[in-house]
């Protein structure tokens, strides 16, 4: 098997930027915009949040309205989100991850994803037939019959959440039944490096990838384990939470994806996840961006007091102020009351100045403390619940 799914893993970044350009304008153009100048140009267009096309999607069922092409399946997630899906080759991009975890002709993929409403197991499905891969479609649950199939054709490769592997393999040892699965392609739930340990020592090498059911994927492990590389059908943006604004380099903040698929194309998508991205390139010699993987969730709304925070606000409370570069709402208990505490990145010395902001902006009152810029942490809150229920 080739190191690489395709020549598109390894092309300089000028080239890249030079490529994807050309497909993002193509994009917009199927959208009724304006081709940008630059990649950057981005930044200047709308964020797209789920609850947005949420409600596009019901003022026009079943897609809001998006110039959506090549449909042979409808989807359901929560919200409930509607999602279009293709059978074209590897129309989710998953084949470049499956790829990476050495999956490929040969091989028999015992996929645990869900196939009803949800597309996760056609993602899955459409990613092996895309490196020649046989599939068994397994779903969820049933555990025993699981392993008993897994034994009975002969599985090399998993695909489904970390965890379940778990099961099925001490459900074949209960039984009695040896299995020959040596990969494993995981997504949908934290990989714990106690868990990855566990499958190692199986014989069982586990990568993981970052995909939503809007987007196919978004980032992969390769066998380098450094980080999560960027797809190269996909644009992403990390920032600010609450805002469309870029963070600095190597800064958290909320993943913003723009897909480069014709089908169904999605600009500046947010995702509601949290990320950053790495220095560097991957040691296995894949030249795209890398990101840390997730991070947490973005939306980090919080009732203080009655009152929902909302990270847009804490946004809205930096800009109205530029010698404030961040600020982070603080949710406390002092005895049996909510207590709002904001911290203000500033060279300001006065918290007075910025009483009358906070209240206007979050509707309450709050205490105030200055903080020296640079000092609040690079985890991407921009609110943070510190509250104890006991």
């Amino acid at each position: 098997m080739s190191s690489y799914f395709d020549t598109l893993e390894t092309r300089s970044q000028d080239a890249r930027e030079a490529e994807q350009l050309e497909a993002l304008n193509a994009q917009l153009a199927r959208n009724g915009i304006a081709p940008l100048p630059a990649l950057s140009a981005l930044a200047t267009l709308p964020v797209l949040r789920k609850s947005d096309l949420s409600a596009r999607q019901k003022a026009k069922p079943p897609f809001g309205g998006l110039p959506v092409s090549n449909v042979a399946h409808i989807f359901q997630s929560p919200g409930p989100i509607y999602e279009p899906g293709g059978v074209s080759h590897d129309w989710w991009r998953m084949g470049r991850f499956l790829h990476a975890c050495g999956i490929g002709k040969g091989d028999i993929v015992q996929n645990c994803f869900g196939y009803h409403l949800t597309p996760a197991g056609m993602i899955f499905e459409n990613g092996a037939r895309a490196v020649g891969a046989a599939v068994l479609p397994a779903g969820t649950g049933q555990t025993e019959l699981q392993a008993q199939a897994a034994h009975d054709v002969g599985t090399t490769a998993y695909a489904g959440t970390p965890d379940y592997l778990k099961l099925i393999l001490e459900k074949a040892d209960e039984m009695g039944l040896p299995l020959q699965i040596t990969r494993a392609a995981v997504g949908g739930g934290a990989l714990f490096p106690s868990l990855r340990a566990w499958y190692r020592d199986r014989g069982i090498a586990c990568l993981q990838c970052y995909a939503t059911a809007d987007l196919g994927n978004i980032a992969y492990e390769s066998e380098a384990m450094e980080g999560m590389i960027l797809d190269e059908g996909v644009i992403v943006e990390i920032v600010t939470p609450g805002t469309g604004d870029p963070v600095a380099p190597g800064a958290v903040g909320e993943v913003v994806v723009t897909t480069l698929n014709p089908d169904y194309p999605l600009i500046r998508f947010a995702t509601g996840d949290l990320s950053a991205v790495m220095p560097g390139i991957s040691p296995c010699g894949r030249t795209n961006t890398r990101i840390k993987g997730w991070m947490g969730r973005a939306d980090q709304t919080t009732k203080i007091k009655g009152m929902f925070v909302r990270p847009e606000q804490v946004a809205a409370l930096v800009a109205r102020h530029g010698e404030v570069s961040r600020a982070r709402v603080i949710a406390l208990r002092e005895g049996e009351m909510d207590v709002m505490k904001v911290q203000i990145e500033t060279d300001a010395t006065d918290p007075a100045r910025y009483a009358g902001t906070v209240a206007e902006v979050l509707k309450l009152k709050g205490q105030i403390e200055i903080v020296a810029k640079g000092s609040l942490p690079n985890d991407g809150k921009v609110i943070d619940d510190q509250r104890v229920y006991d």
